[in-house]
């Protein structure tokens, strides 16, 4: 058996001050109230976490049964970084639900990126822009997609929701923790960024007369701008750009957007395959 890891701290009583940033977490991310933090779950985003991501790691929390599987992955961890441990009941008191996989940690947003610093300028380069997506699942799904097909950088306006919401991460399967993003201003402000950079937006949407995807022949750069499910992107959005539309079956026209980044991405990405 492996021994504790130095920096080991075992919590006996909920109360515990020292693990606060655990505390109520659904109830928490609800109310978007962890200033400056947000929580990962599971032992695939923790070890994206600590194997590849730009943010920094303020704490783990784990439930005491997983200290011995997790040894190596805890090798990673900074010494100045606390580890904390807890029987599964204490565990599941502070977290405000049963926490099965018994792995959380703590991250720190840090200073956020701009459009400017994330999109490239020279190069084959594809874009995700993303407006006013509220769902955390879709967004999520957005990211994993995203970092399937290459994409450099993906933008979301303030309407968009964190992609750093413990369940975006999970869905991501911690795509986002990596990724680099920009998250703020308006669609119209994405479109401006991505074009400034050189990409050419094409803006996904059903209707009849965009052009179809199949048809397309794809640019240095592009940046896919998608809407929120339902709505979809506004008309003045569209205006802006390159109207695409995905063709399928007479009499459907809706895709979840998840699975339209896909398909769009993944046309791009094969286009640009030798």
């Amino acid at each position: 058996m492996a021994p504790d890891p130095a920096n080991l701290v075992r919590i006996t009583d909920s109360r515990d001050p020292r693990v606060a940033a655990f505390l109520s977490i659904r109830e928490r991310d609800l109310a978007g109230a962890h200033g400056g933090r947000f929580i990962v779950e599971g032992k695939v985003t923790l070890e994206t976490l600590l194997r590849r991501s730009r943010f920094a790691i303020e704490s783990l929390f784990l439930c005491e049964t997983r200290l011995a599987p997790l040894a190596g992955l805890l090798a990673l961890v900074p010494h100045t970084v606390p580890i904390y441990a807890a029987p599964q009941g204490v565990m599941d008191d502070v977290a405000g639900f049963p926490m099965h996989r018994g792995i959380l940690a703590c991250g720190m947003k840090g200073a956020p990126l701009a459009p400017a610093d994330i999109l490239p300028t020279d190069g084959p380069s594809t874009a995700l822009l993303l407006a006013g997506l509220s769902n955390h699942d879709n967004v999520g799904a957005c990211f994993r997609n995203a970092a399937a097909f290459g994409a450099a950088a993906v933008l979301l306006d303030a309407e968009s929701c964190d992609p750093l919401y413990r369940k975006s991460i999970r869905v991501s399967s911690g795509a986002s923790l990596w990724l680099p993003f920009a998250h703020g201003g308006t669609g119209a402000s994405l479109i401006e960024a991505a074009e400034t950079a050189g990409h050419e937006v094409w803006a996904l949407t059903p209707r009849a007369d965009a052009k179809p995807l199949p048809s397309l022949e794809v640019p240095p750069r592009v940046a896919l701008l998608m809407g929120a499910e339902g709505p979809g992107l506004p008309s003045d959005l569209i205006a802006r750009a390159r109207p695409v539309r995905i063709p399928m079956t007479d009499g459907f026209d809706s895709l979840n957007v998840a699975t339209a980044a896909a398909l769009a991405m993944g046309h791009v990405f094969n286009a640009r395959r030798p």
